[in-house]
């Protein structure tokens, strides 16, 4: 109920502020399990592609969400919840089994699940090595993988800035992968790594970012202590 109501308040605001183009939406299947795994440039990503689609579209969100102290992180966290968010604990290995695990059941149930391999935003507009979980979920499930390019919200509200500016936002859903001829392989390291590189591959088709095969929390964190040693 709150999502849906979430969606009739945020749609026409989302709509003034960004005025966003949607290119091949109806490459999304209208029912069915489906993960859709996109650049992640913006806080504003996961509002986008939520009030883009059709359907409820459940997202991983990082854990912090939902951890913060204080009335305003209570309010965040309560605000999440309703969404149907789940949270992601990045802390290591077994803690991103649980949030797989989580996200199964939304995929189990038939659903929409969104995705952002980078596993953070991107802190200068390129585009950075996908993690595994996103090839875990599509194996484990079974679920077709719709690549997603979201165009211009790193401009409009790059990390570290509090409010969007009003900048046109391009939406671009590629064509569905299918990725059933690893069915059982899904505890291979490198089909995980395969699957996920095909992923970007095509989100990076799509977006026409530039592409660094680098996490982007490495990245971020050497830029950051090459600074501080300068």
């Amino acid at each position: 109920m709150f999502y849906f109501a979430f969606r009739l308040v945020l749609l026409p605001l989302l709509r003034w502020l960004f005025r966003p183009s949607v290119e091949g939406a109806g490459r999304v299947p209208e029912a069915g399990a489906v993960i859709l795994a996109g650049n992640h440039q913006s806080f504003t990503d996961q509002f986008l592609l939520g009030v883009t689609l059709r359907r409820r579209l459940t997202f991983l969100a990082k854990q912090e969400y939902f951890t913060a102290p204080g009335l305003t992180g209570r309010a965040t966290a309560a605000f999440f919840r309703a969404l149907g968010q789940i949270p992601v604990d990045r802390s290591g290995r077994d803690a991103a089994r649980a949030a797989i695990d989580a996200a199964l059941q939304v995929l189990d149930g038939e659903g929409a699940l969104g995705v952002f391999p980078e596993g953070t935003r991107s802190h200068d507009g390129r585009l950075y090595k996908g993690k595994v979980g996103v090839a875990a979920m599509a194996l484990r499930s079974g679920a077709p993988v719709v690549p997603v390019a979201i165009i211009g919200t790193f401009e409009a509200q790059p990390k570290g800035r509090r409010l969007p500016r009003r900048v046109p936002v391009t939406l671009r859903f590629g064509e569905p992968l299918d990725f059933s001829r690893y069915a059982g392989m899904e505890d291979e390291r490198l089909v995980l790594r395969a699957v996920t590189d095909e992923i970007m591959y095509a989100v990076q088709k799509l977006s026409q970012q530039e592409y660094v095969d680098v996490y982007a929390v490495e990245a971020r964190t050497a830029e950051e202590a090459a600074a501080a040693a300068a």
